[in-house]
């Protein structure tokens, strides 16, 4: 393939530079450039994106790629093709691997892992030392290292002290905190939301406020101490109101929200599939709504995946005993489309900003825009072709989804890193 790419009569929409027409994309040496010379034109990787979109690679923030420690459901390099068939071009890895990311030799080991992905992949830190909530990690090290983020993703440090002074921290260092918020004294043992879908099925309730009241502990420590803090997968319609009464205040607070956040509740839970099992958990239509609001007003920052592979052995358990997590790479984008472009009403360059570069400024990463000189990743799909979730083209090591066997709108049909093919539609393109 040249090092000249003309992406020929798509739909260009980068959100960053609000850019949405028809016309051709152009990239030299895997940046994006304003235009071709006769003689580069002739040498270039045509490609044309007839009926599709065309914009900037996706953007998550918030995966686990399970490596090292835990290759048996993902591993890096797997994971990135994941990624890649759902048009992301860029992922940060979650640091709860085995051993947990804390500390400079862990994180140059998953460095190492990552020189096997296919798209840009950037390692997050832990907060504390083997995200036990009791002793912080080094914040300097890892960044050094290479993080571009701390967290304790899938703990939530109970000690309000202790997360004060991590964030203090951090803030020295200009590095984003990442929560997932949860009180644990209020959830030991809880598999589902409470109310009464699971007093009807006769499963340990999970109360909103165990979130509430973490959101609400981390906006008072981010107004105190000027850090930010960024809380993750959002689910409930308290805690939406909450930081969208911070953010009035300016305080540095920003949140995600995931597609199955956006698009399910706890209703889907009657079946016990526990494909429907994840943490925090799926919430009522009320929340869920709410979750909508909160992207449409700018209270809810992004749409993260937190895709969370597990095999099928370890799923296929009682519903008390299966782990938490979906996996989500390859069919957030028309779960998003679905909810957020066709049925609230989003324009589609706001939504797609939401997934590019949106998300990329929560870390402040290079990537998920298509602006002069940035690098040549790129997504084109059709926003129309409609098809059916099958576990056995997820190129995940995983397929433990909610979606398998439901009809979706909008497909990836190629992915560029760097302005090189990464992934046809069918296949990673090595």
């Amino acid at each position: 393939m040249s090092d000249i790419l003309w992406i020929q009569n798509g739909r260009i929409i980068d959100p960053l530079s609000s850019r949405d027409a028809a016309g051709d994309l152009f990239a030299v040496n895997g940046k994006i450039v304003a235009s071709l010379s006769d003689q580069q034109k002739k040498k270039a990787t045509i490609i044309d994106a007839k009926k599709a979109v065309v914009c900037p690679g996706l953007v998550d923030i918030h995966v686990h790629f399970r490596e090292p420690g835990q290759t048996h459901k993902e591993t890096i390099e797997t994971g990135s093709w994941s990624a890649a068939a759902g048009g992301f071009t860029t992922a940060v890895c979650m640091p709860n691997t085995t051993p947990p990311a804390d500390n400079s030799g862990t994180i140059q080991l998953i460095q190492n892992c990552i020189k096997n992905a296919v798209i840009r992949v950037y390692p997050s830190g832990c907060i504390t030392v083997g995200m036990k909530g009791e002793q912080l990690a080094s914040t300097g090290s890892l960044k050094e290292a290479g993080v571009v983020c701390i967290t304790d993703d899938g703990c939530c440090i109970q000690s309000n002290e202790l997360m004060r002074r991590a964030v203090e921290y951090a803030n020295m260092f200009d590095m984003p905190v990442l929560d997932h918020c949860q009180d644990a004294s209020l959830t030991e043992g809880s598999v589902m939301n409470e109310g009464i879908v699971s007093t009807r099925l006769g499963l340990k309730g999970w109360p909103a406020s165990a979130e509430d009241i973490i959101v609400s502990r981390n906006v008072i420590l981010s107004a105190h101490t000027g850090a930010h803090i960024h809380l993750q997968h959002i689910s409930s319609a308290t805690s939406v109101d909450i930081i969208r009464r911070a953010k009035q205040r300016n305080v540095r607070i920003t949140a995600e929200a995931t597609p199955h956040h956006l698009h399910l509740t706890d209703e889907a839970l009657s079946s016990y599939n526990t494909d429907f099992k994840m943490n925090p958990p799926l919430r009522t239509e009320t929340d869920r709504q709410a979750i909508i609001e909160g992207i449409k007003d700018g209270t809810l920052d992004c749409v993260a995946t937190d895709h969370a592979p597990h095999t099928d052995y370890e799923k296929d358990r009682e519903f008390d005993f299966a782990p938490f997590g979906i996996v989500g790479l390859e069919t957030a984008l028309p779960v998003t489309l679905e909810v957020l472009h066709r049925e609230a009403g989003i324009n589609l360059s706001d939504t797609i900003s939401l997934l590019t570069d949106k998300a990329a400024a929560v870390l402040h990463l290079d990537a998920g825009n298509l602006q002069e000189g940035a690098n040549a990743d790129i997504t084109i799909f059709d926003p129309d072709e409609v098809w059916v979730v099958d576990p056995e083209m997820f190129l995940s090591k995983s397929a433990n989804s909610p979606w398998i066997g439901c009809k979706m709108q909008g497909r990836v049909k190629s992915t560029f890193v760097g302005g090189k093919l990464v992934y046809d539609g069918l296949r990673i393109v090595s």
